[in-house]
């Protein structure tokens, strides 16, 4: 249940449409369902505004779709699935509803919504080799009602490239910055830009950037003011983070 179904059986209630008992009754419905495998959280977008996201990996094909259908079952209109194997997306492709997109490993189940976030969210990358982060993050924030704009392959070793899409930098009201190899993207972007900038380290370098940490190390020592940063690969908690900002 979201925060807005909440409203309209509070709304229902007011214009006399729905008795304050049955009201009742639909409010204290099992916050959550036992599968036996899983407890989806159907309260968590009443609590949180944002609804339960389902993490494919490490999940059978078969659990990813017997919770997106309980999901389903509750009336949750999109469902985001990340971190999805071809295997489990072979497995849902029968609902009509699903969509998978491989580059970002994710799976949405339903419609995405209009965007109704504040302003644009920018997701830059260093480099192409960071596109399936970016993707990753970058639909999480549709998903999560945002309008994204894409800049890619924009690093530092041709800042021009970057420079020559300064007016939405500017325009921006949250950027995310992928990087892999220093992660130095973070920073620049940071000295630029009057928003937040949240960091993404990739794991994308050669030997000494030790799967990620180079760059992660990097970007928790920026020097650039209003720069967070979460953790190696993880596009979903940036998309997450810059969606909740959005909406502020």
């Amino acid at each position: 249940m979201s925060k807005q179904d909440a409203l309209r059986i509070l709304e229902q209630v007011q214009n006399g449409a729905l008795t304050p008992q049955d009201a009742l009754i639909r409010l204290r419905m099992e916050p959550f369902e036992d599968l036996g495998y899983a407890k989806p959280d159907h309260h968590r977008g009443l609590r949180q505004g944002i609804a339960e996201v389902i993490y494919g990996a490490g999940k059978t094909p078969e659990q990813i779709a017997g919770i997106a259908a309980a999901m389903q079952d509750k009336g949750q209109h999109t469902i985001l699935i990340t971190r999805m194997s071809a295997e489990a997306a072979r497995v849902l492709s029968s609902n009509s509803a699903f969509v998978y997109y491989e580059t970002a490993r994710i799976g949405i189940v339903g419609t995405l919504p209009a965007p109704d976030g504040l302003g644009s969210i920018v997701v830059a990358t260093g480099g192409t080799s960071d596109m399936p982060v970016a993707e990753e993050a970058a639909l999480t924030a549709e998903a999560l009602g945002n309008t994204v704009v894409r800049l890619y392959d924009v690093g530092v070793a041709g800042l021009h490239r970057l420079l020559s899409h300064m007016d939405k930098i500017m325009e921006a009201r949250v950027i995310i910055a992928i990087a892999g190899m220093e992660g130095a993207l973070a920073s620049v972007i940071g000295g630029l830009a009057d928003c937040p900038v949240i960091g993404v380290p990739t794991s994308i370098g050669y030997g000494t950037s030790f799967h990620g940490v180079s760059a992660l190390l990097s970007m928790l020592n920026s020097c650039a003011s209003g720069v967070s940063v979460v953790n190696i690969d993880n596009g979903f908690g940036a998309g997450y983070l810059a969606s909740m900002i959005n909406h502020m």
